[in-house]
């Protein structure tokens, strides 16, 4: 709050002081006082008025930065408000408290459904579960290409399970980070015999090389985006090939595949954005690689994409040591 925001705000108060002042200096004047005598009233009046604005102002930068400072709080606001300086602070104070406790009722009362709502996800991730290592296991003896086609759709409907329920835990902050050192290769062949059966059923060829890498991470949820982004991979390539290896100190996965616009490509990690292989692909959610993003940010691994329509896409995860702890 600067000194000519002040005045502004206290314009009207100004005009009626200058408005006044002049009309006792016209009735003075008006009176055959002398010029001389004119001058001592009327800087009696500017000396008067700079001390009351002075004043004013400093009062006023007081209240405005005690509010600046408690402008970023919630429950403690109420108590927090300075005191009021007239009937229409009071006023003011009692909106503020009205909806202060209105707003923290309607937090408390969707906090309440939301962890009710992420109870009954996590347990009916849980639930079926169970059915679906029931039918895997029915799956795998027998040898056909039904059941092995079977077992790669189960591996599909596990992972969409996985991916809903990290959905909601990622805005509940109930996702646990262990930050450790690990070997990168461990982490990405567990991602890989994931989806193994659907490698060598539709005949799309691997090429891994093997990354002597330690990554500062958490290996369960680095493996989940690796294994969000060969998922991708192998939906949106119908044929040829996908590498996985690294370039320095980054993780890259490379696919043959339709690719992606270039307008789409700082667009594909946000939240439901689908993009123009959406409109053909209408199973497509944006949720894979908007999760991919929201945890390599948690991870502070830095995720992008660089793709050309009919040729491939190749995404990079810069996995270079970072300030986090380890565990």
């Amino acid at each position: 709050m600067t000194f000519i925001h002040y005045l502004y705000y206290k314009r009207i108060t100004l005009a009626a002081f200058l408005i006044f002042a002049l009309i006792v200096f016209a009735c003075l004047a008006l009176s055959d006082v002398p010029p001389r005598l004119l001058l001592y009233p009327l800087a009696l009046c500017i000396a008067a008025g700079l001390v009351f604005l002075i004043i004013g102002y400093w009062q006023y930068r007081k209240t405005y930065k005690e509010l600046e400072l408690i402008s970023g709080l919630r429950a403690e606001l109420i108590d927090a408000l300075p005191e009021p300086r007239g009937p229409q602070d009071m006023q003011y104070q009692q909106i503020i408290r009205a909806l202060c406790t209105e707003e923290m009722q309607r937090q408390t009362e969707f906090t309440g459904k939301y962890n009710d709502l992420l109870d009954y996800y996590t347990a009916w991730a849980h639930q079926i579960k169970t059915p679906i290592s029931a039918m895997k296991l029915s799956f795998q003896n027998e040898d056909s290409a039904l059941a092995r086609q079977s077992l790669n759709d189960l591996k599909r409907i596990e992972q969409y399970v996985d991916m809903a329920l990290t959905y909601l835990k990622l805005d509940s902050g109930g996702i646990d980070y262990v930050i450790r050192e690990h070997p990168l290769d461990d982490i990405i062949r567990q991602a890989i015999r994931n989806f193994s059966g659907e490698f060598i059923n539709r005949k799309i060829a691997l090429e891994y090389e093997q990354a002597s890498y330690r990554v500062l991470t958490d290996d369960k949820w680095l493996a989940f985006v690796i294994e969000q982004i060969l998922s991708n991979a192998l939906k949106y390539t119908s044929e040829g090939t996908i590498r996985i290896f690294m370039d320095g100190s980054t993780l890259c996965i490379s696919d043959t595949g339709i690719g992606i616009e270039e307008a789409d490509i700082p667009r594909i990690f946000e939240k439901g954005f689908t993009g123009c292989n959406g409109r053909k692909d209408k199973r497509a959610s944006g949720i894979g690689l908007y999760l991919c993003k929201r945890i390599c940010d948690n991870l502070s691994h830095e995720i992008s994409a660089c793709s050309k329509v009919g040729v491939g896409t190749t995404i990079r995860i810069d996995l270079q040591q970072s300030t986090l702890g380890i565990e």
